[in-house]
């Protein structure tokens, strides 16, 4: 019996770009469903009662939650093609944790780089910078964050690129002046077809935040 795989997401999400990779890297057909952040689906939450989120992958039935979670789920259900997670289990460790790392600094302080103003805006730009150019020194003079090939950091990072016209533009700021580096990086994620393909683009994510901004009365 073929597997049943649903992604519960939405077009813009940092997150769900994630699993998306994830899943064109295995070559995973799915149904994909759209979710409405601001009247969320009752299957969305019958499936993520905790956190009543997206992304979601229902895989046969059941549903697995949390983006980073997800794509290890994926990496070790799929686990014939396209390894995600390296095998040693130090390196695993360390991969995990520079996931970790992203989750907890990069969401928040991204964030204010266009929801906030005055003093808030400038430190937050100070600490996104500082972040950026932390990640820098990990990746050092490899090509991906796992070495020669594009792996778990990798995928868990270059989804947020597609929102960095939308910091660069509210913050007044930018990236390939500050971290040459990281935008070397970016250019070749980008040259792969699994990652091009799942980033929306920078524009529609701009008219997006504008919108947010709107409803959190930023201006």
């Amino acid at each position: 019996m073929a597997d049943e795989v649903i992604l519960l997401d939405f077009w813009a999400s940092m997150f769900g770009i994630r699993v998306r990779i994830a899943l064109a890297e295995k070559g995973v057909k799915y149904e994909y469903k759209e979710q409405d952040l601001f009247n969320k689906s009752p299957l969305l939450l019958q499936m993520n009662p905790v956190h009543k989120k997206i992304p979601v992958l229902i895989h046969n039935g059941k549903s697995v939650c949390e983006s980073s979670i997800i794509v290890q789920y994926i990496d070790e259900v799929w686990k014939d093609k396209a390894p995600l997670l390296p095998y040693d289990p130090y390196q695993r460790a360390q991969a995990r944790f520079w996931v970790d790392f992203i989750d907890k600094k990069i969401y928040d302080t991204s964030r204010k780089t266009w929801a906030t103003k005055g003093e808030e805006q400038e430190a937050a730009k100070k600490e996104f910078i500082e972040v950026l150019k932390t990640l820098e020194g990990e990746l050092g003079d490899k090509p991906f964050f796992g070495g020669d090939n594009f792996g778990y950091v990798d995928l868990c990072l270059i989804p947020y690129y597609c929102w960095f016209y939308s910091y660069e533009t509210f913050g007044k700021f930018s990236v390939e002046a500050e971290c040459p580096k990281f935008i070397a990086w970016v250019k070749r994620c980008l040259q792969r077809e699994t990652v091009a393909k799942a980033l929306p683009d920078e524009k529609k994510v701009f008219e997006f935040v504008s919108v947010l901004r709107e409803k959190i009365r930023v201006e």
